[in-house]
């Protein structure tokens, strides 16, 4: 799949490329990306060229990631967020804010986007997100998107070669007033 651009009202969602690298590693330099995100610890120049240069392109060539750098219109890189195919229907997505524009709201404008696309055009009926239990960020940018939080996940996530309990949720199609691809049968309540 080519990659795609997707805007909201404030942000341009474009993949990421090598003019993109630098930028990339300085923002990653963040002890709070570092410890609470899968990227490696310390963040080297060649983990952004190989992310970057290599990962994302590769990604979007086998539909198998679709990474995002969400910038403002002026080109400033807010964060990062991608979307992992997991299974068919499945995906899961992971995000990070550049410290200097958390709390503006940026990610979770770019989660909802996000998700809708990937409703829409890759035909997802469920898109789950994974955050270790205490990255309360994270957790305020899900519910705040809208998904549902389901649980604890008992030793589900590695982190740097350490397995820790995460939690996980869900947004369906349903929950952005989308159509599913597939029928669904919730269970009674």
């Amino acid at each position: 799949m080519d990659p795609v651009t997707l805007t909201t009202e404030r942000l341009l969602l474009r993949t990421v490329d090598a003019r993109d690298t630098d930028t990339v590693y300085a923002a990653a330099q963040d002890p709070d990306i570092q410890r609470w995100t899968t990227i490696p610890s310390p963040y080297l120049r060649e983990h952004a060229v190989t992310f970057v240069e290599h990962a994302v392109p590769e990604g979007w060539v086998n539909a198998s990631m679709f990474t995002f750098g969400v910038f403002l219109p002026s080109g400033v890189l807010t964060g990062m967020l991608g979307i992992t195919m997991r299974s068919l229907g499945t995906a899961e997505i992971g995000f990070w804010t550049a410290k200097e524009h958390r709390r503006n709201g940026y990610i979770t404008e770019a989660t909802r986007v996000a998700a809708h696309w990937a409703f829409t055009a890759l035909a997802v009926d469920r898109l789950e997100w994974r955050a270790e239990v205490g990255n309360t960020a994270s957790r305020a940018v899900a519910e705040n998107t809208g998904f549902t939080v389901e649980g604890t996940l008992r030793s589900a996530l590695n982190n740097n070669g350490t397995l820790r309990d995460c939690w996980v949720g869900s947004l369906l199609p349903s929950d952005l007033s989308l159509p599913s691809t597939s029928p669904y049968l919730p269970a009674p309540h």
